[in-house]
C-alpha cells in the first residue's frame, strides 16, 4: 500500500549566506492589526539610550499561532536535553539599560 508521502508538495528553501549569519536580537516587540502579527527583533547595548529595530517580520494570525506551538515544541526538547530556562515570564520589565559589570583585578 502505497503511503500519502506522494501526495505531498515539496518546498525547495534556499538559504543565503548573508540570511544564514542571522541576526543578533535580545529584544522582541509584537505588535498586531486583525490581519496580521508584526514582530520587530531589536538590539538593545548597554549604555546605549537608543536601538533600532534589526528585523520585521510580519505574519498572518495563523502562521503566527503556528510559530507558538513550533517555539513551544522546540523549548520543551531542548529542556529535555539541556535543562530548564530560568524564564521572567511574569514580569513585564524591558530592560534598556544593562547592569555596568564590576571591575576585577
Amino acid at each position: 500500500m502505497e503511503t500519502d508521502n506522494k501526495n505531498k508538495q515539496q518546498i525547495d528553501i534556499e538559504l543565503s549566506e548573508k540570511v544564514a549569519q542571522g541576526v543578533y536580537s535580545n529584544l522582541a516587540i509584537i505588535t498586531h492589526s486583525p490581519t496580521e502579527f508584526v514582530v520587530d527583533f531589536v538590539r538593545v547595548m548597554p549604555n546605549t539610550p537608543k536601538a533600532k529595530v534589526k528585523s520585521r517580520i510580519i505574519l498572518t494570525p495563523e502562521h503566527a499561532k503556528r510559530l507558538v506551538f513550533a517555539l513551544q515544541e522546540n523549548l520543551k526538547k531542548y529542556e529535555q536535553l539541556h535543562g530548564k530556562i530560568n524564564s521572567t515570564e511574569n514580569q513585564n520589565i524591558i530592560p534598556l539599560n544593562f547592569a555596568n559589570p564590576t571591575a576585577q583585578a
